[in-house]
Parts: C-alpha cells; sequence; structure tokens
C-alpha cells in the first residue's frame, strides 16, 4: 500500500506544482487518511518542498481500524502535546524554503488560518480548494473491495432484524441493534448515524429514530451502513409489519422501486450526474410527487457517506467507471409515513457487466 500512498501524494503535488504552489497542507481528515494511510486525531499532512511529514500532536495509537500510517512517509511529533499541527506544519515548510504553501480553506477556521500566517507571515497562503476530493471520486480496487465487504456487512446486520419479532420495540431500539450487529459481524462502526422510521415517520429521509413503537399496519424504512477500514456504505429498505400490506402501501412501494431502478439502470461511464438524478426523479415526479422528492437522489460514498458526485437536478460533472454511489430515491407523504429504496454501487462498463450492486438484501415489499 505504501505505493499506493506515494504515488496518490505525487499525483497531488503535480496539481499543486501546476498552480504554483511548493508545498500543501492537508487538513480535513478523510483527506490525510487518503493520502497519509492514517488520520490520527488532529494530525495533517505536509506535502513539503523537501519531505512529506505527517505532523500529529501526539504518537500515532496502534488501531487497525483507524488505519496505519504509510511507513515511507516521515512522521514529526509536537514536542508540546497542546501545540497546532497544522500551525507547526507552515513552519516546517517555511524551514524547507517553500515559498507559498496550498491549504485547504474550505476545511480551516479562520483563527487556525490567522495562526498559519503568524507564524509564517513570509509564506504565501494559497487555497487547494477541493483537489483531494476530486482525487478520491475514482476509486481503486482495494477502496471498492473495503466497500463490498462493508456492504455485505450492512446485509448481515439487516437480514438478522428483519428474522427477529419486530412488533411493540421502539425504532430507538431498532437502531441500536442495528449497530450492535454491525461490530458484530467486524465493522469499525456504523458508516452513520443509523435511521429506523415506523408509521408516519416512514421514508423521511435522515429520520432520528425515536421511542414510537412498531404497529401492525406500518411501513418500516431502514436506512443503515457499515465502515470497514474507513470506508462507508448504505442501504436502505422499506417493509410492512404483521399484515398485507394495504393498497396505497403497494402503489406507493412500486412506484419508489420503479424510479430507484431508473436510476441504477442510468449509471454508466460518461452518463451526466443530473442525467441519473433526472431518470429516477421523472418516475415520481411523472406520478405527482415533485413537492415530496428529496434534493438529490443519490451521492458518491468512499472515507465520508457523503462524497461527490452529487446526483441532483443542477449537479454538472459526468461518471466515470469505478466510481462508487448510492441511488436513494425517497417517497414521504406527511401523516401516513413512506418509501425509501437505498443501493450502494459501482460504476462498471457495459463490457464489465454494468453497475455493479453492493448492497444485495432484497428488494420485494417484504410483509414482517
Amino acid at each position: 500500500m505504501s505505493e499506493v500512498y506515494a504515488t496518490r501524494r505525487a499525483r497531488l503535488r503535480e496539481r499543486c506544482n501546476a498552480a504554483g504552489t511548493a508545498a500543501a497542507l492537508i487538513s480535513r481528515p478523510a483527506n490525510v487518511r487518503y493520502l497519509a494511510g492514517a488520520a490520527p486525531r488532529c494530525a495533517v499532512l505536509l506535502l513539503g518542498k523537501c519531505q512529506d511529514l505527517l505532523v500529529c500532536a501526539v504518537p500515532p495509537e496502534d488501531r487497525p481500524a483507524e488505519g496505519r500510517p504509510d511507513e515511507a512517509l516521515a512522521l514529526h511529533v509536537l514536542a508540546s502535546p497542546g501545540g497546532d499541527p497544522a500551525v507547526a506544519a507552515a513552519d516546517l515548510a517555511a524551514g524547507q524554503g517553500a515559498e507559498s504553501l496550498a491549504v485547504e480553506e474550505h476545511h480551516l477556521t479562520v483563527a487556525r488560518h490567522r495562526a498559519l500566517s503568524s507564524v509564517a507571515p513570509r509564506l504565501r497562503l494559497a487555497d487547494l480548494g477541493g483537489a483531494v476530493e476530486q482525487l478520491r471520486v475514482v476509486k481503486d480496487e482495494e477502496e471498492i473491495s473495503c466497500l463490498r465487504i462493508g456492504s455485505e456487512i450492512a446485509d448481515q446486520a439487516l437480514g438478522e432484524l428483519l428474522e427477529s419479532i419486530l412488533v411493540g420495540r421502539t425504532e430507538r431500539h431498532l437502531a441500536l441493534e442495528l449497530e450492535r450487529r454491525l461490530v458484530d459481524h467486524g465493522a469499525d462502526g456504523p458508516a452513520f448515524a443509523t435511521s429506523v422510521a415506523t408509521g408516519p415517520h416512514s421514508g423521511r429521509r435522515g429520520h432520528r429514530p425515536t421511542d414510537r413503537r412498531v404497529e401492525e399496519g406500518d411501513f418500516l424504512s431502514v436506512c443503515l451502513g457499515a465502515t470497514y477500514r474507513g470506508y462507508r456504505c448504505e442501504i436502505g429498505r422499506t417493509f410492512v409489519i404483521g399484515t398485507s400490506p394495504a393498497d396505497w402501501q403497494i402503489e406507493l412501494y412500486d412506484l419508489v422501486f420503479a424510479a430507484q431502478r431508473a436510476g441504477r439502470e442510468s449509471l454508466a461511464p460518461g452518463a451526466a450526474y443530473r442525467d441519473v438524478d433526472r431518470a429516477a426523479r421523472q418516475v415520481l415526479d411523472s406520478a405527482g410527487y415533485a413537492e415530496a422528492l428529496p434534493p438529490l437522489t443519490g451521492h458518491g460514498v468512499g472515507l465520508e457517506i457523503d462524497e461527490d458526485p452529487q446526483l441532483a437536478p443542477a449537479a454538472m460533472g459526468k461518471l466515470d467507471a469505478c466510481v462508487p454511489v448510492t441511488v436513494e430515491p425517497g417517497v414521504h407523504l406527511p401523516g401516513r409515513g413512506g418509501v425509501r429504496i437505498d443501493d450502494t454501487l459501482v460504476v462498471r462498463p457495459e463490457a464489465d457487466g454494468g453497475p455493479e450492486l453492493l448492497t444485495i438484501t432484497t428488494k420485494e415489499l417484504l410483509a414482517l
């Protein structure tokens, strides 16, 4: 893996050199991990003029789930644990003779930016922008393997929950049980706060579980994900509790399923982000649910659960091969409930079989 991280840093250095900056300071944790193999608490990465350094307030702990720093990368631990690694890195960059330093302005606070200018007043600070995030969009097969394993864990946890008794249990209890099962099956932890929504709460994007108890006839929508070696996946499913679904539930479910299938089938290298969104959205829009639709119908995943690309109506750009995304249309009807169906997939060319589905739990409308 050392060569992988070195190659990633070399690609970023090329971008910095092209922009006229000799050094770069990476402070966003996910970006540090992508380039260095691990992101110890508060650590930053300096792509220096003479030497690359992982700058830490304290020595990194050996926690495999959090990654291990690239052995080829020099480690600089501050003499005082209370110091700021970013400020120390700027001082080190100036000491290496750099005249300019690219920083992640979208991550640095104003106070921290001022501190960098203060410690190295002759260092010209430039904005690195989302250069690292752009590099992260296309995944290598090792990254995709981590997402695949995480998806298998999420499928296992959800499958076991569906075999248990659900009526009478609270949303909060079910969410906690799902997160425990994720860890039991080998996940680092949940990829995000698990959402379990019942009855009138179902289908609501980002619903926080409450003490509402599952009742017969409810829609039950679940959205969860596993983190494995830092990589995060997402799966969402909707079920009916304890009885045959009502006609309106079948109609709404079939509609959301059709929208989700249209989005999945439109994933291909070269497809515009907004065209994938449109494929899913127009199915629901044509049925009169335009006002109930979410602002996007999918997004990238990786070291963070919400990465580029964004599959939204105004999104600019086109998909590449080996880009993992979610496709997650949903409809929530206030006072009644709704349906969410989420999958994590990897964009693949048609010659390789088309989009690779990582989350394989059935999308049949089950009565539990």
